[in-house]
């Protein structure tokens, strides 16, 4: 299909009419239409398009309606249906009355091409844009950042059914490429085990059975890759896709010992962020927050949050389940720089607040981050402040340090962390330490003959202290309770867009989902301050109401706003 540039601008009369007899007070397509004008045009999609071939329905339209289709958790085919039947729809997208509108796969390939070209975030920027030119976006000011688990779209398996699955699915894909070799193959047993689909409930509950029926599946398993990669077996079946997934997890969860397949240890097993949850999304990991477990992704929200502005979503990041909140506020701050949507102030959780992201954003961005710092936890810094970290002097142009009783350090080398990031490692001489009489206090170890620190890099070691500093203040506690509303742009987006569960399966297509249901949730609060609908406050329950006022977190009730 081509693209032919069609323009959308005049809506045509009769369907303003007949719009305005039906929707006297309008709706939200009908305000967001007259409000923001065309939102999307089609040359912003040239390239998702071939040049020659059969017209396509105007892309810049189709950016609308699955926006809308967000707006209101509408399926493709009642989006669809939506185009055809409903008027306010067809004046936002101005259309016709007459006009039959499209398939509803057509949004599903309109998708596909988005993904394809990385252009979902061409939609949320659009609807800012529009919103910047009617001056209901500040960008400067302050800005939070929340994140949230995404469930991925196929079910959640235990390791047996796992691995099950992924065999089933290889046995399925087989059998369409090459069904009458699968047949001649295929042990007898397979049928039974295999045919349908693996459900917990049919599996053994003691421990010792179930390492049998995976002692069982690894067998068959590697039966099948043998005979697949093995001399006479047909054509094409090794680039199946779902074989190469059925190797990858044999190599995850079985090997060979003396020939025999064997189940691998848990911690033999990869990492979560290296680790196949289940054979039908391959990109999907698991992770673990506090007590919740989930397989699949993770999203990041910003929101502009000044108190006499519209709350937009300026910037939407997804990221598989593994990857921890601490790495993210240098993505997050590149991502709002490249649109020019950098904001003066970034609130954040402790998941986000490190000496590293504090310093980062500052020197990088010019951007104060603030969020509660972790508190120390090693064993010098725990109830033996008189030789805590702090209690040492530094001197960073001779890069040396001083300890309480007077010595000075005699080492002071760059090195590299555990995570690979840049430290200083600070030695004392044991000819000073040795004799001390308070050594034993001053290290951890038992056996320890001298003192050793290792600090931070200069400009984050001064940010870190200097952050510690300010969240001391009442002030700052008082500041940092806007951070708290970002947690209710989530919950709007969990209730109006199902931002929880992934539609599609992959983190392209996922990530695409997030940067709409950031459009989606865009546009509903420009209708709500078109109609001047409050913010929503946090809902306290007739027994919390009650809660003496010196109870309250912080002698005070959280802004939700």
């Amino acid at each position: 299909m081509s693209m032919r540039p069609v323009e959308s601008g005049e809506i045509p009369a009769e369907t303003v009419r007949v719009a305005r007899a039906a929707f006297p007070k309008g709706s939200l397509a009908i305000r967001v239409r007259d409000e923001l004008g065309v939102l999307f045009r089609d040359e912003q999609f040239a390239d998702l398009f071939p040049g020659r071939g059969k017209p396509a329905w105007s892309p810049g339209r189709l950016a609308l309606v699955v926006v809308l289709q967000f707006v209101e958790g509408l399926t493709d085919r009642q989006a669809a249906e939506a185009v055809r039947a409903r008027i306010d729809f067809k004046y936002a997208l101005a259309l016709a009355l007459d006009d039959p509108g499209f398939d509803h796969s057509v949004l599903s390939e309109f998708r596909d091409r988005l993904v394809e070209a990385d252009a979902g975030r061409r939609v949320l920027d659009s609807v800012l844009a529009a919103a910047r030119d009617r001056g209901l976006l500040t960008t400067t000011g302050r800005a939070r950042t929340d994140s949230t688990h995404v469930l991925a779209a196929a079910r959640a398996l235990s390791r047996l059914e796992m691995v099950a699955e992924t065999l089933r699915a290889a046995l399925n894909a087989v059998a369409r490429s090459a069904p009458q070799w699968l047949a001649d193959v295929a042990e007898p047993d397979w049928f039974t085990h295999y045919a349908t689909r693996a459900e917990e409930s049919r599996f053994p509950r003691s421990r010792a059975k179930r390492e049998d029926v995976a002692l069982r599946i690894g067998r068959d398993g590697t039966r099948l890759l043998q005979a697949v990669f093995g001399p006479g077996a047909p054509d094409g079946l090794r680039g199946l896709g779902e074989m190469e997934v059925l190797r990858r997890v044999w190599v995850q969860q079985f090997h060979l010992v003396d020939g025999e397949v064997r189940n691998r240890d848990p911690k033999d097993r990869p990492p979560g962020a290296m680790l196949l949850v289940t054979p039908y999304d391959v990109e999907a990991r698991g992770s673990v927050r506090r007590e919740m477990q989930w397989d699949g992704f993770k999203v990041h929200l910003t929101e502009t949050c000044e108190s006499d502005a519209v709350h937009l979503v300026t910037n939407v990041v997804t990221t598989v389940a593994p990857v921890p909140d601490d790495r993210m506020a240098a993505v997050v701050h590149a991502g709002l720089a490249e649109r020019d949507m950098l904001p003066d102030e970034h609130w954040v959780d402790t998941g986000y607040a490190n000496a590293p992201a504090v310093a980062a954003a500052r020197r990088d961005h010019g951007v104060a981050l603030h969020g509660p710092l972790k508190s120390v936890t090693s064993a010098q810094s725990q109830g033996k402040a008189a030789y805590g970290q702090d209690a040492f002097t530094i001197d960073w142009n001779r890069r040396q340090m001083t300890c309480p009783n007077g010595a000075v350090s005699t080492q002071w080398a760059t090195r590299r962390s555990q995570r690979r990031l840049p430290v200083i490692r600070v030695r004392f001489s044991p000819a000073d330490c040795g004799p001390c009489p308070h050594l034993r206090a001053c290290v951890s170890s038992p056996n320890a003959q001298r003192r050793e620190i290792t600090l931070r890099t200069r400009d984050e070691y001064e940010a870190l202290h200097q952050a510690r500093a300010l969240q001391q203040t009442d002030e700052w506690k008082d500041r940092y309770k806007i951070r708290a509303g970002v947690e209710g742009t989530i919950s709007q987006g969990v209730g109006r867009c199902g931002l929880r569960r992934s539609r599609y399966r992959g983190l392209a297509k996922t990530s695409l989902q997030h940067q709409l249901t950031g459009a989606a949730i865009n546009l509903a609060r420009i209708d709500a301050h078109l109609t001047q609908t409050p913010r929503a406050r946090t809902r306290t329950s007739h027994f919390a109401a009650l809660r003496p006022a010196d109870q309250l977190v912080g002698g005070a009730k959280q802004d939700p706003n």
